[in-house]
């Protein structure tokens, strides 16, 4: 019985003694915050410590960080009299779409540049330009209508990659020092902006198509017809050759059946009797002259002419 409060005694204490260490680290990571002892700076992060209108401190490596060592006394009233500026260093990218760039012969095309972009230096970049992703995009799109303008057609369709390092030479030194560092520019669309011209280069296609078609189609044609006449030709030649040696081959067979009387009796009659049911004609079967009496009683049996009026 005097062990039970005890028990209860020691479990309370514990309790209290997790939820007020529970409490009291939150409580003093909050006023080690507040009062500057130390700042924890996530990957790719930047800060920058501003006091009085003087930067006193840039920390950019990502980590827990121990202020005083970093910015000395000033740590312990920079967050109440002073300035912390957290900057994104993660790397960015951005597409302009079709700026207007004419060809040397005149076309109005349109170009679609796509391009990267990170702060490389923190200070330059908040207090050198007001707005530096501003300023790049419109340095990137003045870039590129002044330094691609009056290229050759034929050129501005295929050297992309000539185009993008052009683009980029001339953007990196102003980017630089806003603190804003340009990365890879790459020239992804060129086309033509002029309705008009994209519909008569479409009839131009598809006219060229359809003769290229026609020609195929037409030398197709004669192809068969040269294939066709040969084969025509060489059946002629066939024909009349065959039609010269068959009389020659035809009275040698007769006269070698012609030894034979009975089996050219026999061959003569056959074809005799194939021409026959070969042939339209009506054939009226007839007996013999012993059949006098048949032939007689059929002449009998034939109706009687009708008088003449």
């Amino acid at each position: 019985m005097t062990e039970s409060p005890a028990l209860v005694t020691v479990l309370t204490a514990a309790i209290i003694t997790f939820v007020g260490a529970f409490i009291g680290e939150a409580i003093l990571l909050a006023l080690g915050r507040i009062f500057g002892f130390f700042a924890i700076v996530q990957e790719r992060s930047c800060r920058v410590y501003m006091l009085f209108g003087k930067v006193i401190g840039v920390i950019d490596e990502p980590g827990l960080h121990f202020l005083p060592a970093v910015l000395g006394p000033a740590a312990f009233v920079i967050n109440f009299l002073g300035t912390c500026y957290v900057l994104d260093l993660r790397l960015d990218q951005e597409y302009l779409r079709s700026q207007p760039v004419n060809s040397e012969e005149g076309a109005p095309m349109g170009v679609g540049v796509w391009y990267e972009m990170w702060v490389s230096d923190p200070v330059s970049y908040l207090f050198k330009n007001t707005d530096p992703r501003g300023s790049l995009r419109a340095n990137v799109s003045n870039a590129t209508v002044r330094c691609l303008s009056n290229m050759k057609l034929s050129e501005m369709l295929e050297t992309r990659h000539q185009m993008s390092l052009i683009v980029r030479n001339e953007v990196t030194d102003k980017s630089q020092a806003w603190g804003y560092q340009l990365g890879s520019v790459y020239i992804r669309k060129v086309h033509f902006r002029d309705a008009g011209m994209i519909r008569q280069i479409e009839e131009k296609v598809v006219n060229r198509l359809r003769q290229v078609t026609s020609a195929i189609r037409q030398a197709g044609a004669n192809q068969v017809s040269v294939i066709t006449s040969s084969a025509e030709r060489e059946a002629a030649v066939e024909f009349a050759k065959a039609a010269a040696i068959r009389p020659g081959t035809l009275g040698r067979a007769l006269q070698e059946i012609a030894r034979e009387p009975e089996v050219a009796k026999a061959l003569f009659d056959v074809l005799e009797t194939q021409r026959i049911l070969a042939s339209s004609a009506k054939i009226a079967l007839l007996p013999g002259s012993g059949n006098a009496h048949l032939l007689s009683s059929l002449l009998v049996t034939q109706p009687a002419a009708k008088p003449q009026a």
